[in-house]
């Protein structure tokens, strides 16, 4: 072992498991968080590429004050906050190696690093919703609410796709460990 971090000691001088031994020996378990943490990660990425990329398309015309803004800049908070949790926490899971502490032990201490800045992003989203609350109810009291739920439901079909495909990859990783 050529990396003396306490992370990497403890799972060199742990069991020898295919998942972090928290898991327990439950492989379903295991499928389901990095089946979900992939997935999550991903999709959060593309919410927060999406929003970046409406922010800056309308930087011109839209007033940082406006309800569409504070929606922008509050979703893109929390899909940063996400992506980068889920996406340490799957980095980890996909990074599992026992035979490797040092570098099992290196991304378990990133993740440690990226909660910070994961949790700075979500209570920055929070607090752009809880400041702006006063003046954003009554705009979304105003009749009439053009919003279609429904009618965007063909949306979900690409997130759907990557969520299963985070399951079959997951599958195929924790079968195979």
């Amino acid at each position: 072992m050529n990396n003396s971090s306490l992370a990497a000691q403890a799972v060199a001088k742990g069991p020898m498991t295919a998942a972090p031994p928290s898991f327990d020996g439950h492989g379903w378990l295991v499928v389901l968080n990095l089946a979900a943490s992939t997935f999550a990660c991903v999709v959060a990425i593309m919410f927060a590429v999406d929003a970046v990329r409406a922010i800056r398309r309308n930087w011109g015309s839209d007033r940082r004050n406006h309800p569409v803004s504070i929606w922008r800049y509050a979703g893109l908070c929390f899909a940063l906050g996400i992506a980068i949790t889920r996406g340490a926490s799957a980095t980890v899971l996909w990074n599992w190696d026992p035979l490797n502490p040092a570098g099992t032990g290196w991304f378990l201490t990133l993740q440690r690093f990226l909660d910070p800045l994961a949790m700075a992003f979500g209570i920055t989203g929070l607090g752009i919703l809880y400041l702006t609350a006063r003046g954003m109810v009554p705009q979304l009291r105003r009749r009439p609410l053009p919003i279609q739920l429904w009618a965007s439901l063909p949306m979900l079909k690409r997130p759907a796709g990557i969520a299963l495909l985070s399951l079959i990859a997951a599958l195929g990783v924790v079968s195979t460990r």
